[in-house]
């Protein structure tokens, strides 16, 4: 089982998916040093049960894993999940490269890679996916608390864990208290997306996503309220 729980001071939650444990150490030990927290997995059934849980804020994906193909796990990601993914190959043709990036990859680094390299290209596909230029760097609202510069959401002063899509999408409903927001809005303003490109149904499951969240700590969520017909608005 995965666990991916966010340890204090980390700049975010990876997963390392290869079929060879000494390749995923070696890259746990790498993303680790850097600051991040990691873990692995070996299939995708391991890969799936991570994003259903929603505790992975970037995955790195081998495109050839034992018995199945890393490009059919990245069309399973996409499926459900817009978790940023970075395809992780030893040899890997231009069609592949293409078929990857049309299923949904954010990038792919080629084997053998840096550790350098391999840390830049996670850092900037992070910081891609990433709104950290909210006006201020907490905002309270009674017993909610989001820290926009330690990317944290608290009740009560307890933590409430949160994916890198689900946190920027309250921070930036929370930025702008009493404004309705539609979905197309959001897609363009937290995804730097559009309609055409992307199914405004995301913006849907990442509001129940949050609120069933806010609902753990034995709260209704009454920050964010739906206006039918129109979408969204925070209310402080």
């Amino acid at each position: 089982m995965v666990e991916l729980q966010r340890r204090p001071g980390t700049m975010g939650r990876l997963l390392v998916v290869d079929d060879a444990p000494d390749v995923r150490r070696v890259i746990v030990n790498l993303l680790e040093s850097e600051g991040y927290t990691a873990a692995e997995a070996a299939t995708g059934r391991e890969v799936a049960a991570a994003v259903a849980d929603g505790t992975a804020d970037l995955i790195l994906l081998d495109i050839m894993l034992d018995g199945e193909s890393g490009l059919e796990v990245l069309a399973a990601i996409r499926r459900t999940s817009d978790v940023p993914v970075i395809l992780l190959t030893a040899k890997m043709e231009e069609t592949d490269r293409v078929l990857g990036l049309r299923l949904g990859a954010d990038d792919y680094v080629t084997k053998p890679f840096s550790g350098p390299e391999l840390a830049a290209r996670v850092m900037t596909v992070l910081r891609r996916y990433s709104h950290p230029s909210f006006r201020r760097e907490t905002m309270r609202f009674g017993e909610l608390s989001i820290d926009t510069s330690a990317r944290e959401v608290r009740v009560d002063g307890e933590l409430v864990e949160t994916t890198m899509k689900e946190f920027d999408l309250l921070a930036f409903l929370a930025s702008s208290p009493n404004q309705v927001f539609n979905r197309e809005q959001l897609l363009a303003r937290v995804w730097d997306s559009s309609s055409t490109w992307q199914d405004e149904g995301t913006v849907t499951e990442h509001i129940r996503r949050i609120r069933n969240k806010l609902d753990g700590r034995g709260l209704r969520c009454r920050w964010i309220r739906t206006i039918r017909g129109v979408g969204y608005r925070f209310e402080p």
